[in-house]
């Protein structure tokens, strides 16, 4: 377990905010280099992007996905300990990272370790899709590597994405799902004027309000048996020149959609606008689309892995579709067996981010169990 320990503290020392990785991903193409991995680099941008792989690509082809890139510590002083120390506590490894998700890269490291000491010769391949822009824009990130795989020719049969989808205790909660996220960026067009002459001017606020409301009421879609319902919420709103005697001219609203396949990106654009020119506005809408739904449904594998850690943990699994994006979305385009697992999320992008020492060790375990029931039922 004290190598374990060692790269965890390791990689939690580099403070790799996205998209700068500060050589974080050079800790792990190093152990990887030693096994015999072959390691393709493609940064791109501000951002390093790496590949590899191990053993016959021709068979069945499993990938660990993941990221080295960290959210900003926020206010340091708020934290019982420095954020790049790695300290040790009661248990837990402490800093920026620990589970989102440097530990579940040291998992994997280790899981791989062990696995290929035991298994020299298997009928496929390992592989590695490690980027240091997850946190942030994520366009230079894990799609620069699926391109690469797709020019290739590489196929993805199975994926494992090591984001920290546990909630009470490790290996409670797998993510075999995410709904979509679209987001919208509208600006309102009324008419400035002064604040005592309102029928020389147009407020966009008023018209926003009445908007606002109709898209908030209006019933998306209800999900599924698999899915949450589909959910409009506001991010952000900005008006005003300030002064309190003057009605502004226009108004921005950030707004973002999350839904589930029941209903698509272009049936909500649809709606939206028909909303819009009903009420007669003049406005401008942009759109930015971070992801379809994605659903993994291929019982053999999803049972596998709840077998795995049913037998490691002696505790039940359930499989879920809740939460935000992560790179999967992107991976789920090449890849229909596809989990996210990982750690306990109750401390992610928050100040004290912690992981359980033992979670983590368990979760090493957990991977390379999934890898040699995979490899050995083929």
């Amino acid at each position: 377990m004290q190598d374990l320990i060692g790269l965890v503290k390791q990689l939690i020392q580099v403070p790799s905010i996205t998209p700068v990785d500060n050589h974080c991903q050079e800790i792990l193409i190093t152990r990887l280099e030693k096994l015999g991995f072959t390691i393709t680099r493609l940064p791109y941008a501000e951002t390093n992007n790496f590949l590899a792989q191990y053993g016959d690509a021709e068979q069945v082809s499993f990938f660990f996905a993941g990221h080295t890139d960290v959210v900003p510590v926020g206010i340091e002083a708020n934290w019982q300990y420095p954020p790049f120390d790695g300290v040790i506590k009661d248990g837990f490894i402490h800093g920026r990272g620990a589970a989102d998700m440097k530990g579940s890269l040291a998992a994997m490291i280790i899981a791989v370790e062990k696995f290929l000491s035991q298994n020299k010769s298997f009928n496929g391949s390992i592989n590695f899709l490690i980027t240091s822009a997850e946190e942030g824009p994520s366009y230079d990130g894990t799609p620069i590597l699926l391109k690469y795989l797709h020019k290739k020719k590489i196929p993805i049969n199975y994926c494992i994405v090591g984001e920290p989808t546990s909630n009470e205790y490790l290996g409670d909660t797998i993510k075999n799902g995410r709904r979509g996220s679209l987001t919208g960026e509208l600006k309102i067009i009324g008419k400035q004027g002064h604040i005592a002459y309102p029928h020389l001017a147009d407020n966009p606020i008023h018209h926003a309000a009445n908007i606002l409301s109709q898209l908030t009421a209006h019933q998306w879609c209800q999900g599924n048996k698999d899915f949450q319902a589909s959910s409009f919420q506001v991010s952000n709103i900005h008006a005003g020149t300030g002064a309190g005697n003057v009605i502004p001219g226009e108004l921005q609203v950030l707004f973002n959609i999350r839904y589930s396949p029941e209903i698509s990106a272009k049936q909500i654009k649809e709606i939206v606008h028909q909303y819009l020119d009903n009420a007669n506005l003049q406005y401008e809408l942009s759109w930015t689309h971070f992801g379809k739904p994605y659903h993994t449904t291929n019982l053999e594998f999803l049972d596998l892995c709840q077998r795995v850690i049913q037998r490691l943990t002696n505790k039940q699994t359930q499989l879920s579709t809740s939460g935000g994006t992560s790179d999967a979305r992107y991976i789920a385009e090449y890849c229909d067996n596809l989990i996210e697992l990982g750690p306990i999320n109750a401390t992610i992008h928050q100040v004290n981010e912690c992981v359980s020492i033992q979670d983590i060790s368990d979760l090493a375990k957990i991977y390379e169990g999934i890898l040699f029931e995979l490899f050995n039922s083929q």
